[in-house]
């Protein structure tokens, strides 16, 4: 007889050391390392395409391996910090994002750039979501979610201190000086916070429950896992294929590049405000029920896009919905070891896991560009997308760990 498993035994229970300084560290170093070595890029490639002569096609492709190494390097680095903390590898990580700032604005030519951005992708396995939820899940559970919403939130501001800062910074410097300035920033707020705030003792990995018990090649191998790695793969394509094509869609639609960028930044703010709601969402859902809804909510969102040209208002009402949804999805993908399978081998697990999700979301506006023209449009691509995201809740349905007696 088998039955399902319970939220009390994902999350573990027991007393955790819970270092004061390690939340407020953690929620500055994401503003600060997301903000720097993901969102200044996109203010920045128009100039460096002017200024070099580079394709942005060039440039682009540099930024995606980037996403690319850091979903492959994510495995190892969760390995890591499982076995020995976050403190060394969040630190040394910092510095890599630093020298990766400093490579990329000395580049003198393509090789040297593509080179200084996969030193970024190792830099950003080693200090964005994935190593932070594995140092706040260890350190915090069972009363993780709460500890992850705060940080999640604090990513979310990111890019709202740093996309201005880094387009003043670009109006009065080039944009190699203006990468050597946030280089500067980002070696002097994330390796010290990481270095001194994460010195807490490591405490040792719960035991896994007698009912979920495996080691993490069963896990890995085990039918759950592969579709929710899966769906996480399909809804993150879906989903960053979004994103990047929201402001051409409505381009095409006839509204202002003022109006489509408000759009965007608005489902930014519905992020934020879903990132407040999943405690609660958690609470009142089985997991594999969350799981489901919350996919099915991103396709149906996808598929508004594609369907309703307008009015304007009721287009900003979907992109907050979207948000909101991207934003639950967020902590989805951080609690979706813990709830099937503990805390004993997360740091190992949730990289594994994330690793094709990432590289998914990298190549998703390379080939939302590529797919857009033959199927006849944005609003088709969307479509596509839209069904994409359905598949994915599909395939979510499997993911129910069944555990022994």
């Amino acid at each position: 007889m088998t039955h399902l498993h319970t939220r009390e035994a994902a999350t573990g229970t027991g007393d955790r050391s819970r270092p004061r300084a390690v939340l407020p560290a953690l929620c500055a170093t994401q503003i600060t390392s997301w903000g720097i070595v993901y969102y200044a890029f996109p203010v920045l490639n128009p100039e460096i395409t002017a200024d070099t002569g580079w394709s942005s096609t060039a440039t682009m492709a540099a930024f995606s391996l980037a996403l690319i190494v850091s979903g492959i390097a994510g495995i190892r680095v969760g390995r890591i910090i499982d076995h020995r903390g976050p403190r060394t590898v969040m630190t040394a990580g910092s510095a890599a994002g630093a020298v990766s700032m400093v490579v990329i604005a000395a580049a003198p030519n393509l090789p040297i750039f593509f080179a200084g951005w996969i030193l970024a992708g190792f830099a950003m396995a080693a200090t964005f979501y994935q190593p932070a939820f594995a140092a706040l899940t260890r350190w915090f559970a069972p009363g993780h979610v709460r500890a992850l919403t705060i940080v999640t939130l604090a990513g979310g501001l990111a890019s709202t201190v740093f996309a201005p800062l880094t387009a003043a910074l670009a109006d009065h410097f080039t944009w190699r000086t203006t990468f050597l300035v946030l280089a500067v920033i980002l070696a002097v707020v994330t390796i010290p916070a990481h270095a001194l705030a994460l010195r807490a003792p490591w405490p040792p990995a719960p035991p896994a429950s007698a009912d979920i018990a495996a080691t993490p090649k069963d896990v890995v191998r085990s039918r759950p896992f592969l579709l929710l790695a899966l769906a996480f793969m399909l809804s993150a394509f879906a989903m960053y294929a979004v994103v990047v094509t929201l402001v051409p869609l409505l381009l095409e639609r006839g509204y202002t590049t003022s109006q489509a960028a408000w759009a965007l930044g608005l489902g930014g703010v519905g992020q934020t405000l879903g990132r407040t709601l999943y405690a609660t969402l958690a609470r009142r859902t089985g997991t594999t029920t969350r799981t489901v809804v919350l996919i099915v909510l991103g396709a149906l969102t996808t598929a508004a896009f594609a369907i309703v040209p307008g009015p304007y208002g009721l287009l900003i009402a979907v992109s907050v919905v979207a948000g909101v949804v991207r934003g639950n999805l967020t902590l989805l993908q951080a609690t979706a070891i813990t709830d099937r399978w503990g805390t004993t081998h997360y740091g190992r697990l949730s990289g594994i896991l994330s690793a094709p999700a990432m590289t998914a979301s990298a190549l998703a506006p390379f080939a939302a560009a590529l797919l857009a023209p033959p199927l006849g449009g944005i609003p088709q691509l969307f479509a596509l997308l839209a069904v994409l995201g359905a598949a994915a809740a599909v395939v979510a349905l499997g993911t129910t760990v069944r555990t022994r007696t």
